[in-house]
């Protein structure tokens, strides 16, 4: 017969099992007290994030009855800034600390976002205010986003950018898995322009937890250089690193479908589907579904198949998800496959950003960081704009539907031109970049070989030299 005392054994061992299975290891970033503030900030603002990512829309869609052209010119209103700003932008960036910049970029956030449900409270609100909103956000995303990328670095050592990467889009969704579900319940109670009244306050927090964060940045004096030869150098060093043009290249490909679905997926919900607000946020759980399990799996997989290559997945993978929604019909199973698609894209977005957000970062010298940064950024923008005026177009005077199969065939197209172009397949392991101690103007001696290690084989098969190689929300 058991006492007791005897019975009570097992449950020591269990706790322990628990405890272990749960604890973080030893070497975890999340042990290092900077990274874990920086997540939490990241965290707190992506929640914040999830009731802008519906509420705007639907203020715009539903509130003031947009078009889909007033949709793509709303998603346009955001990129314009990148395209005007980035370059001057990421030269300025390599002179300034950046962690001011990322503070006062996240409270800007908060205030712009505030004037909706001001306006809206007012009797102001209209879609030229949703405009001006939008190059606000734009403009804020093109330097204290690039600011956020370039902290990261100062953060975490350069060979842990891909474990970061995953663990910041972990962040994101956890926010993504909530967030949806919280703000379809919030636009329900209190009305799309309201519930933005409370990303404002989230975003402000995270502005609040980014201040405890500290960070030891030296800038190098450029007392003998002037800013268009620095902006130019930028340009150079990018122009002349093959794996910089075809991450580019792809990315940039890829942005056109994805703003040209993102512009009309809300409509398609709520016109064609006949989703409500709140359906539609529930829907939304499968996009943080799925970026949770790219987030966790993510590192393993570009680990195991190589960064490059696990790009060109992720870019597969968004592109099959907005074609099964425009093929599929709109009955109850149309609805499943909106959530479907949102899964798709979750898993797609985190592979490829998580990769190229590393690499492009693996391969540039601490001097380099903020044009590299911004050059990119600029690059891969740039086609996003036609991308969501093409994407308004086709759904207003075609149809809803044949957007979305647009993104979806060009996606899939964009990804199988990747895996056939050389420089992104090839790269089985994170490369390494030139000295940091190298002339902040000199990209022209900034070596383009990446070395045999970095990508499984001899460089010269894939990549063409520097000289040769002519030529992107992140």
């Amino acid at each position: 017969m058991q006492t007791r005392e005897t019975r009570r054994l097992p449950w020591p061992g269990l706790w322990q099992r628990l405890w272990q299975a749960v604890a973080l290891p030893p070497n975890d970033l999340l042990r290092d007290r900077v990274y874990r503030r920086l997540f939490s900030s990241i965290l707190t603002s992506s929640l914040g994030g999830q009731i802008t990512m519906l509420a705007l829309p639907l203020t715009a869609a539903l509130l003031l009855n947009a078009s889909p052209t007033q949709m793509g010119l709303l998603t346009a209103m955001e990129i314009v800034p990148f395209v005007l700003f980035s370059l001057p932008a990421g030269v300025w960036l390599d002179r300034v600390r950046k962690l001011p910049v990322y503070i006062v970029g996240e409270t800007l956030l908060a205030l712009t976002v505030a004037t909706v449900p001001l306006a809206a409270w007012m009797g102001w609100l209209s879609m030229a205010w949703l405009y001006v909103v939008g190059f606000v956000l734009g403009t804020v995303y093109t330097t204290a986003g690039s600011a956020s990328q370039i902290v990261l670095t100062q953060v975490v050592e350069r060979d842990r950018l891909v474990e970061a990467h995953a663990k910041n889009a972990l962040a994101s969704s956890g926010a993504e898995v909530v967030g949806p579900g919280v703000a379809g319940l919030l636009i329900k109670l209190m009305g799309a322009p309201m519930a933005l009244a409370v990303d404002a306050v989230l975003v402000l927090c995270s502005a609040l937890i980014l201040r405890g964060i500290t960070v030891n940045e030296v800038l190098k004096s450029r007392d003998n250089t002037r800013f268009w030869q620095e902006l130019k150098g930028g340009l150079r060093f990018v122009r002349e690193h093959s794996l910089l043009v075809a991450l580019a290249g792809a990315v940039g490909g890829w942005q056109i479908f994805n703003n040209a679905a993102q512009v009309v997926q809300i409509l398609y919900a709520t016109r064609s589907l006949g989703l409500t607000a709140q359906q539609i946020g529930m829907s939304y759980v499968a996009l943080g579904a799925g970026t949770v399990l790219a987030s966790v799996l993510g590192h393993r997989v570009s680990a195991r198949i190589g960064p490059g290559p696990c790009l060109v997945l992720g870019l597969a993978i968004s592109g099959a998800g907005w074609l099964v929604l425009g093929l599929l019909p709109h009955q109850w199973v149309g609805a499943l496959a909106f959530a479907f698609m949102l899964f798709m894209f979750g898993v797609g977005a985190v592979l490829i950003f998580i990769n190229f957000l590393s690499l492009r970062q693996a391969v540039t010298p601490t001097p380099m960081l903020g044009r590299m940064t911004s050059t990119m950024r600029w690059l891969i923008l740039v086609p996003a704009g036609p991308g969501a005026l093409m994407g308004g177009w086709l759904g207003e005077h075609v149809s809803l539907r044949s957007s979305l199969l647009f993104a979806g065939v060009g996606a899939l197209l964009v990804s199988l031109i990747a895996w056939r172009w050389g420089p992104i397949r090839h790269v089985l392991t994170l490369p390494t970049p030139a000295l940091d101690d190298e002339p902040v103007l000199g990209a022209e001696a900034m070596p383009g070989a990446l070395g045999e290690a970095a990508l499984g084989g001899d460089p010269s098969d894939s990549f063409p030299t520097e000289r040769e190689v002519p030529h992107g929300k992140t």
